[in-house]
């Protein structure tokens, strides 16, 4: 992981806490263990086991989840949760959020990132679905607004702010872990690479 010094890493808290106290929720600091992936081959086996994540919504929208394989490349993975931004921001205020996306396990079964519709999960509870989008020119100008930032968060300007509130966005490095062509995970880096991971999201086809 590129190296962070104690200024860059303190600012980098500094956003991730003001992503949170949008809502005014302190947040806690509690490590977390890494679940298990059945092994296997993978069939994204070409993606690296380091890549970006964004995660962004409007304030009253619903949350959007990009993967990039680095900050100027074409997502790989665009997911639209239906869970609403501001209830994301309130489990995260916990200190830790594990999101698990489940779909089911066909004949046919293609690559991972293919699935169009998951279950959704969060700490435990059922959250609702997660939708496979194409990305369209609003994501992709999203993601290039935001594409000089390594890690952090904060609110993007737009032209209008619209009935659901401003746009939020918090980005990251996150780990892939391929367990088989059924099953991936993505743990946020902490920027200093002390305790667990604050967010993890789990893809998983039973």
């Amino acid at each position: 992981m590129f190296p962070f010094s104690r200024t860059t890493s303190n600012r980098h808290k500094k956003l991730f806490s003001a992503f949170r106290s949008f809502f005014h929720f302190l947040p806690v600091q509690i490590a977390c263990r890494r679940m298990s992936l059945p092994g296997g081959p993978s069939e994204s086996s070409a993606l690296g086991s380091r890549v970006t994540g964004t995660l962004f919504g409007n304030r009253k929208g619903h949350v959007h989840f990009a993967v990039q394989e680095d900050p100027k490349s074409p997502p790989v993975l665009l997911l639209e949760l239906t869970t609403p931004t501001s209830t994301l921001v309130k489990e995260m205020a916990s200190g830790l959020v594990r999101i698990a996306l489940e779909c089911e396990r066909t004949m046919n079964r293609g690559k991972l990132f293919l699935e169009q519709v998951w279950t959704m999960y969060c700490n435990g509870r059922k959250s609702g679905y997660a939708l496979r989008r194409i990305c369209s020119d609003s994501d992709l100008q999203i993601l290039r607004m935001v594409q000089a930032v390594s890690m952090g968060a904060g609110v993007l300007p737009m032209d209008e702010e619209g009935a659901d509130g401003e746009l939020m966005y918090m980005r990251a490095r996150f780990e892939r872990v391929v367990g088989s062509k059924d099953s991936e995970a993505f743990y946020m880096m902490n920027p200093d690479g002390t305790g667990g991971p604050e967010l993890s999201i789990f893809l998983l086809r039973i």
